[in-house]
């Protein structure tokens, strides 16, 4: 059995909303230092993602694009995963991260989605098996990572099927 892992990521402290639209909010001075030290805990960590599923919204692309310049730096040997900005993570919801995780080839050992909440938080609780989950609420704060893990393939991803693995919140 190969083991998979699957690497949560909710973007990075951003703009308050106002009167550009929300799809264009950028990262603050402390969401793009906090997204770089979310890059520099996945290199402490040993987590280099061979495929990265983004939103495209202005503030999950500029996630990626500081946490990535810091996995560069922490292991330049590593190469650069494959990058999918995909709609269904701003427009969709839980459903549509399923169906994202289900159409990755099993070849993918580890996977890296960059998203927005409540959607991640409650990706993250629904991938706990009954024998790991102890009723808390599973809320991530920006830059918050939760990582799971299984030995079933991609295209059996479903709820209660991951373990959560680890959890922690980057600040720069």
């Amino acid at each position: 059995m190969t083991l998979r892992t699957l690497i949560l990521l909710r973007h990075a402290k951003a703009e308050t909303p106002g009167e550009i639209p929300d799809f264009d909010r950028s990262l603050t001075e402390r969401g793009t230092s906090d997204a770089d030290a979310a890059g520099a805990w996945l290199v402490d960590e040993r987590l280099h993602p061979d495929l990265v599923i983004c939103s495209p919204a202005k503030r999950t692309r500029q996630t990626w694009q500081a946490a990535s310049l810091a996995l560069a730096q922490g292991d330049p040997a590593h190469g650069a995963p494959e990058v999918h900005y995909e709609d269904q993570l701003y427009y969709g919801g839980r459903t549509e991260v399923f169906d994202l995780l289900r159409a990755v080839p099993d070849t993918v050992r580890t996977i890296l989605l960059i998203g927005h909440n409540p959607t991640v938080s409650e990706v993250s609780a629904l991938l706990i098996p009954d024998d790991q989950w102890d009723g808390a609420a599973v809320e991530l704060k920006t830059s918050g990572i939760a990582v799971h893990t299984t030995e079933d393939g991609w295209s059996d991803a479903q709820p209660k099927g991951m373990r959560l693995s680890r959890r922690h919140t980057a600040r720069g």
